[in-house]
Formats: C-alpha cells, structure tokens, sequence
C-alpha cells in the first residue's frame, strides 16, 4: 500500500475498536449544529438574492451564462451540480473500496471517504435550490418549456425542481443511515435501505440535471450562440448522456469488486436495463454517434475512478462492464431504423423512439450480454457461468426490451419540443408504466433467498506463510458431492483485513475443491468458502476474528475441520444483529415511499418538459367549452 493510503487510513488506524452500531452522541450534535448554520446561511442567501438586497450571486449567474451561452438560472447550478456529483461518485466508490478492504467505520465522521460523499450531496442538493432561487420569469424562457409558477414573476425549472427533491432525499439518507444502524447494526452492503436511498437519489439527480440543461437550451433558441458555446453545449450533452449511464450502474458495486450478497443473474439485468436505458437515451436527444460519445465518457470516468482507487489510494481494483458493443448495436438500430425507403428519405428514431428503444433494448440484452459474458471471463471478478444462461437468456432480454421502452421515453420527453417534433410522436403514458412493471418484475423476480438443501465440508489446511501473518492453502471436501453442481460460484473470499481476495476454486474431483492462490487467515481478515447455487447462497467461516464490538468470539482456522454452511448473511454482514420486524417494515416502506415519489416526479416532470406552454395552450384552446360555459365560467 503506498504512502498515501496510509496517510488517509490514519482515523481508522487510530481507532482501537470500531462501534458495530451508531454514530457517538457527539458527533450526531456536531454535525447537527454544523447542518443547521449551514441551512439558515443558504436560505438566508435565498431571501436576500429574491429582495433584492445582494447581487453577487446575480453577476455569478450573468458570468456563468456569458462562459454557456445558457440563462443564468441553468448555466450556474449546472456546474455546481455537475461538480457535486463527480465529488460524490468518487467518494462513493472509494468508501465501497474501504469497506471492502477494512470493514465497517468508526463512524460516520471517523472515515475521510465519506467526506466526499457529504459534500456531494450538499452540493447537489444546493445546485437543485439555485435553480430554484434564480428562477426565471414568465419572460426568461423557462416558463416555455414547463416551469412551475412559484409567485409572481418567479418560475422554477423542473430540472431544478428535481435535482433538489433527489439531493435532498439522498442527503437526508446520510442520518437515516446512522439510524439504521443504531437499530439493526451495520450492515456492510451496498444493497442496504439507506445505501439504495442516497445512491439512488444522487443517481437520479443526473437526469435533472439533463432536463434543466434542455430547459436552458430552449430557451435560448431565439438567440445565436458562439460556435464555442455550440461545442460546450453538445459537450455538455454527452458527457451528461456518459454520466446518466454511470447513474444506472452504481448498484453494480458489489459486482463490480466480486463480492456480491445477491444472485449472479443480477449483473446481466442491471446491465441490460442500464445499457438499455442509458444507450437509448442518448441516442434519440444527442442524434448519430449519441451512444457511442454516452459508453466512451462512462469508460473514460470508470478507467480513472478504477486507477485513482487503486494506484493513488491503494484499495481494491474496481472493475466495470464494457458497455461498447451495447452502443455499437444502438447505433446500428438506429442507421437501420433511419435508412431511406423505395425511394423516400428516411425517417428519424426521434419520430418513433419507443419502437427504436424496444429494438434496440432486445439487442443489448441478446447480443450485447453474449459480449459481456466474455467480458466477465476477461475482466470481472466472478465470470459468468454457464449455469447461469437460463434465467439470463429469459430475464436478459426483458430486461433490456423494459430499460430500452424506458429510454426511449426518457430520450423522447427530453427532445421533444425542438423545432419540427410533433405531439403525435409521444407515447401514450401506459407504455412507459408498462416498461416499469416490466423492470420490476425482472428484479422482483431473482431476489428471493433461500437456505439451499443441508450441505457441509471438510476442509484441509496447508500453512504457506507461518507467524502472525499466517496464509494457507485449502481442500474443501463437499458434501453431498454434487452440493457444487451447476453453482454461479464457489470461492473462498477473504476481505476486511486490508484487501480482498476473491479465489475461484479448481474443482480437482467430484466434490474436491483446492484453491489457487494464498489465503489469509490471520488479523481482521474474514475469511470463508462461499456457494451460490440457484436461489441459495451459503458459507461456511474458514477464519473469522475475535470482534468484541458486535459481540463475537473468535473462529479458528485448524488444520482440519468440518462445518455446515449456513445462510452467506449471516457470515458476510455478523454485525448485523437483525431487530424487531415491527421496526424494519416501516423502514422498508419509507424507502418505497421515497421511490415511487421519486418515480411520479420524474414522470411528471418528463410529461411536463414535453409539451411546451404554446402547445398545452393550444390543445387547450381546442378543447370545446362545456355546454353553458359563459364568460369562462363552467357552471
């Protein structure tokens, strides 16, 4: 590990034995306060910018907009929203690393990792409520393209809207967060309520960020920009295309690092509903060359956050899927799609993206997962096996066929209202609820667990590296003999004692297992034989350390011994010490609550953006007046 790393572990050196719960009462009233000053100085800044009585922030948006070419209200909290989130998915991935690595926190201001996250948060949260400060009025464009009247002369984007809404959700996760733990313990998963919570809400906050863009860009229509604010603009554009694809992969992590607590089949749906949403998306705003430009700002951000991770701080490697082919096959969707037809010109997907996001989808779960099961083998921690084709051929193309409907509607809403789109071209509202039910049902479906029938081993240890730092070799000896048979997986993972090793055991005979490569079995390490085989996902300790935080005893790792595999949780995540059902029920359904509000609002505020104020204004002027309708008054 280089200097560095050992430079930003110092808190958690200095610790002596991390709490397995929440945070100390001190650092709860600390960052109370702390929050508290810093909300009343940002609403303050607020009033006074609405009254009138400071213009520094005015002259900041004026600068912001002279560099854009974009209003004020859009150019401003676009860069400080785009800073916030690159802030936060760096400190996401690197705090995913150290938890990896070294197990849970001291607490959550006892890790410098979650620095970045705070303050990506904040700062998204922020630029959210400067969109909504600055405003707009009925005058400065916004209002055109769907804004929300707030009071007299004063309208707020719905990008804004919506960035605030998924930052301050996010945000507030951070103390859920501790709560959680304070109840349930810590639960060392990506996949945990709270983590979902502020992941999600960061994620999603991107896609506001495109629709205040859209919204800046309309209205400046009437306006002629620089050819280097042209090119800042499409530059813009697809690195927002890259990074709405980065948001639909965040929930990949353990994937990414090879430990994951869920079924396999999972990694080929996210990526299909990722590939099949994202892709799409850029493709119908951004036009030819849209989704490559999306996939190669995605690997240029992974490549760096993968060799940051691990050259400059010394974690774990972070792995990614290639995405590349899935943009190629978009493309080629879409050139097929748009070719010319006995004689007539052809005729762009931005007429028809829901038919182009349907084709397209079905090809990245079909042909672009195939490229990604090599992918896997070449690069990812736990290659795709074959015995996961069948649920992956069924669920990988439902999948993709929901994200690509999806992204279609999400590429339309944002393009539409550009000169020469038409209402006709928008999809009734049941398509995109239907694609919804459709990504619901595909990970509805693999995510029941179950105990597996009784399997044990009998393992066999042979002492590499003696001492304090003891490593060993293995022989597992399973039984039944065919337990194994047909598993995504079996490896013996060893993580938390300053890495991770992630070894794919060689099967040497019917039931025997050897491992390939050093095991460490002493300090902080937890260290254990995982199978994954169907719906269950079992484990047995091979060594786990004396942690008398949760409390826990000490497991041995004896030359020989023999054990029975118990649920993989309960090994992988001891700290969680579980709770009342009548407490984890209501935290579950807040988190629903939080989603589907984030799910309406998006909905609505895409429905919205899309039908510009002179069109809803003239389809209302169509309407026929009810019968005794007089002077505008209905009855």
């Amino acid at each position: 590990m280089s200097a560095l790393a050992h430079l930003l572990n110092l808190p958690a050196l200095a610790a002596a034995a991390p709490p397995a719960r929440g945070a100390p009462i001190g650092d709860i009233l600390w960052a109370s306060v702390v929050a508290t000053l810093l909300s009343a100085v940002v609403l303050w800044v607020a009033a006074a910018h609405r009254a009138g009585r400071i213009v520094w922030l005015r002259r900041a948006a004026q600068r912001a907009e002279r560099v854009t070419g974009l209003p004020g209200w859009a150019s401003l909290p676009l860069i400080v929203t785009g800073a916030a989130q690159g802030i936060a998915v760096f400190g996401f991935y690197w705090d995913v690393a150290k938890h990896i690595d070294t197990g849970r926190d001291p607490g959550p201001f006892g890790t410098v990792a979650h620095y970045p996250i705070l303050v990506g948060l904040a700062g998204i949260t922020l630029g959210g409520f400067l969109a909504i400060v600055l405003g707009t009025d009925e005058d400065g464009g916004a209002s055109s393209a769907g804004s929300v009247r707030l009071a007299r002369g004063w309208h707020a984007p719905l990008g804004g809207l919506l960035i605030f809404l998924c930052g301050a959700c996010a945000l507030v996760g951070f103390p859920l967060d501790d709560v959680w733990h304070t109840l349930f313990g810590q639960d060392v998963t990506l996949w945990g309520p709270t983590h979902v919570l502020m992941v999600l809400g960061a994620s999603l906050s991107v896609l506001g960020c495109w629709m205040l863009l859209v919204e800046g860009a309309r209205a400046r229509t009437s306006k002629r920009a620089s050819r280097s604010q042209r090119a800042m603009l499409r530059w813009r554009e697809i690195a927002l295309g890259g990074a709405f694809l980065i948001a639909l992969s965040t929930l990949q992590g353990e994937f990414d690092y090879g430990i994951p607590q869920f079924q396999l089949v999972y990694q080929p749906i996210l990526i299909a509903l990722a590939c099949g949403g994202g892709l799409v998306a850029a493709r119908v705003r951004l036009g030819r060359g849209g989704a490559l430009g999306a996939s190669l700002f995605y690997l240029a951000v992974y490549g760096a956050l993968s060799l940051i991770i691990r050259q400059l701080i010394g974690a774990s490697t972070l792995h990614f899927p290639l995405y590349l082919p899935e943009a190629v096959l978009v493309e080629l969707v879409a050139l097929w799609l748009e070719r010319p037809r006995a004689g007539t010109a052809g005729r762009s997907i931005r007429a028809r993206p829901v038919v182009f996001g349907a084709l397209a989808g079905v090809l990245v779960g079909t042909l672009g997962l195939a490229t990604e099961w090599g992918w896997s083998h070449v690069w990812m921690p736990l290659p795709w096996p074959s015995s996961m084709l069948a649920q992956a051929a069924v669920l990988g193309p439902l999948a993709g066929l929901a994200g690509g409907v999806l992204g279609g509607c999400i590429g339309g809403a944002l393009d539409r209202g550009r000169p020469g789109a038409h209402a006709s071209t928008r999809p009734p509202a049941w398509v995109a609820g239907l694609a919804g039910a459709l990504a619901i049902a595909c990970i509805a479906w693999p995510l029941p667990m179950n105990a597996g029938a009784p399997m044990s081993a009998t393992a066999q240890l042979r002492t590499l590296n003696p001492g304090t730092h003891r490593t060993v070799a293995a022989t597992f000896h399973l039984s039944p003999a065919n337990a194994a048979k047909d598993a995504q997986w079996v490896t013996v993972t060893a993580w938390q004692g300053g890495g991770i090793v992630v070894d794919r055991l060689r099967r040497t005979a019917p039931g025997v297992y050897t491992t390939t490569e050093p095991i460490p079995v002493w300090g902080n390490w937890k260290t254990m034989l995982r199978v994954s085989r169907g719906r269950a996902l079992d484990a047995i300790p091979i060594y786990l350390p004396n942690d008398p935080a949760i409390p826990a005893a000490e497991v041995k790792a004896p030359a020989t011994f023999t054990r029975v595999f118990a649920r993989d949780k309960k090994i992988m995540q001891r700290e969680a010490i579980g709770g009342d059902l009548w407490l984890a029920i209501p935290a579950y359904l807040v988190l629903l609550v939080i989603v589907t509000l984030w799910i309406v609002a998006i909905a609505w505020a895409l429905n919205r953006l899309s039908w510009p104020r002179e069109e809803r204004a003239a389809s209302t002027t169509a309407r026929p007046k009810p019968k005794g309708a007089v002077a505008g008054v209905t009855g």
